[in-house]
């Protein structure tokens, strides 16, 4: 019997501990200062999955009335991307890590994913990883076409060691949690 992997996703979330994803209006206006703004910040590959998986992921968040932040949906033209990503994980209950082959080759990417990790450790966000068409050892030990993106990336970042060390950090740290992996062929 197989399974839609966006409605596994879904129903993993539901039984994290400590997560209360319950559907809220949608309204932009309504915010109750008790709450996140978002349940769910989703961290992808924009050419890898956008298109595909995390597409399909996103309208079933919304459309089962939960809070969802994808970055070309949430942020307006002439905004700060960098300083709305960092509120936007701020204001996060949990995030969807979609991995994918390319994911390791933007700076974006592992800059969310060192923040997301951070706030792990911290505060106990919740986070799930997806694999997407990635295998998890790849990820963690920056293998592969995952490793070969990784390490162009940090050419480009050879003085910013401390940087690079930290995605380091945080891909091993998420390859090594419970999670999700999905081939290209599921889409």
């Amino acid at each position: 019997m197989a399974f839609n992997p966006v409605t596994l996703i879904l129903f993993f979330l539901s039984l994290i501990p400590g997560a209360t994803l319950t559907p809220r209006t949608c309204d932009p206006s309504f915010r109750d200062p008790g709450l996140t703004t978002y349940d769910v910040f989703l961290s992808f590959r924009g050419g890898d999955t956008r298109q595909h998986f995390t597409d399909h992921l996103y309208k079933a968040l919304t459309r089962a009335g939960i809070p969802t932040f994808r970055d070309d949906d949430e942020i307006r033209i002439g905004e700060n991307i960098e300083l709305e990503i960092q509120k936007a994980i701020q204001e996060s209950k949990s995030s969807i890590i979609v991995f994918s082959k390319n994911y390791s080759s933007s700076r974006w990417c592992l800059d969310e994913l060192s923040m997301i990790m951070e706030r792990r450790r911290t505060v106990g966000h919740i986070v799930f990883p997806v694999f997407y068409d990635v295998d998890p050892s790849e990820v963690g030990k920056q293998t592969g076409q995952f490793g070969e993106e990784f390490a162009k990336l940090g050419k480009r970042f050879k003085y910013q060691m401390e940087r690079v060390e930290g995605w380091r950090r945080a891909l091993k740290e998420a390859a090594n949690m419970e999670r999700m992996v999905l081939e290209d062929s599921n889409w």
